[in-house]
């Protein structure tokens, strides 16, 4: 799995340790073991799949922990490159929790990598109703709306990413495009015009992505 496929799943980071907690109170009522919620919460896949897999079976799990778990256990199968065996996970974690913003917008970013733009797009759109401030869904429907061939939208997206990124996130693109060989700036964190520019021209290729696929972009933007 590449950093680029790996920045779209990182989302869920932010959002583990309240879910843990969560889980965790909630093992008290539904009898789910720590070291059950620690492996689906992990940052092993192997361990998470199992762990996830058990919560899932947990008895009286209610259907926010379920869908949480479902979702989990599909960003581990996604990250291990299993994205067909992810989909079932994320249409289960969407049925029990449907304003589920996370699992609707990796779902969608499974789907383009799929080639399914159009289920994508429906995903990655409702995800932004229910977060519109989220940088990940931004540039999400970015990579989408470029696939299609809708470079104006695609490029506001892409610039709405970064005004709900920051520095992080334009760091990342500078480096990507500095990959791609149409920036030759500072990586700085800072959207200038010469930015503004080399992603217009990578919106226009197909083969151009501005997200960085090497992992020595990790350095360059910590």
């Amino acid at each position: 799995m590449t950093l680029r496929d790996r920045h779209h799943y990182h989302r869920w980071l932010a959002a583990l340790s309240v879910a843990a907690i969560l889980l965790a109170a909630y093992s008290v009522t539904v009898a789910a073991p720590a070291s059950t919620i620690a492996e689906c919460f992990s940052e092993n896949n192997e361990k998470r799949i199992a762990g996830c897999s058990a919560l899932i079976e947990t008895p009286q799990l209610d259907d926010g922990t379920r869908s949480l778990a479902y979702a989990m256990r599909a960003l581990a199968l996604s990250l291990e490159g299993g994205l067909t065996q992810a989909l079932p996970d994320y249409d289960m974690a969407i049925k029990l929790d449907p304003a589920s913003a996370m699992a609707l917008n990796n779902r969608a970013w499974v789907l383009y990598k799929l080639d399914r733009l159009g289920d994508a797009l429906a995903d990655v759109e409702r995800a932004l109703e229910l977060s519109p401030a989220s940088p990940h869904a931004h540039d999400t429907r970015a990579h989408i709306r470029q696939a299609r061939g809708e470079l104006r939208p695609a490029l506001r997206d892409y610039e709405q990413a970064m005004r709900f990124g920051g520095e992080h996130l334009v760091k990342l693109y500078q480096c990507g495009l500095e990959a791609n060989g149409v920036y030759t700036g500072p990586i700085d964190g800072l959207y200038t015009r010469d930015v503004r520019r080399a992603l217009e021209v990578c919106v226009a290729s197909k083969t151009c992505d501005p997200l960085p696929a090497d992992e020595e972009c990790r350095a360059a933007t910590s």
